[in-house]
């Protein structure tokens, strides 16, 4: 996994990781290009896109977040699918039912979860 992203439907970053070294400037060129993406594709659209080199896996959950994953074009999408389901469980696990409240006020706790599931852009921990 390159990075994963969580944004709100207004297109406002409530997370952001990076498993690849780019600069700030990158980021923000690549974030603001997926998003406008992401947020311009019709609800039954597929999940999965190519863009540039990559392929992006996203989903919307809780009608306001979507979380978005950029891979490489040898891995799978089911998974990362799959890694976005069980990180969304291990949110619901700690926050109760988890909302973008929770990810905005307790950013370093989500953040927390994430680095304790994926480490290196792999999942290092399967057990919630």
């Amino acid at each position: 996994m390159q990075f994963m992203l969580l944004f709100s439907r207004q297109g406002k970053l409530r997370l952001q990781k990076w498993y690849v070294p780019l600069s700030d400037k990158e980021k923000k060129k690549i974030t603001r290009e997926l998003v406008q993406t992401v947020l311009a594709r019709k609800p039954k659209m597929c999940s999965f896109l190519e863009w540039r080199d990559l392929k992006i896996v996203y989903k919307r959950w809780y009608a306001s977040l979507y979380f978005c994953c950029a891979i490489e074009d040898q891995d799978n999408e089911l998974i990362t699918l799959e890694i976005i389901h069980r990180y969304v469980e291990l949110l619901d696990k700690y926050f109760g039912s988890v909302c973008e409240l929770d990810i905005i006020f307790n950013f370093e706790k989500a953040y927390f979860i994430l680095d304790e599931f994926l480490l290196g852009g792999e999942v290092q921990e399967t057990s919630k």
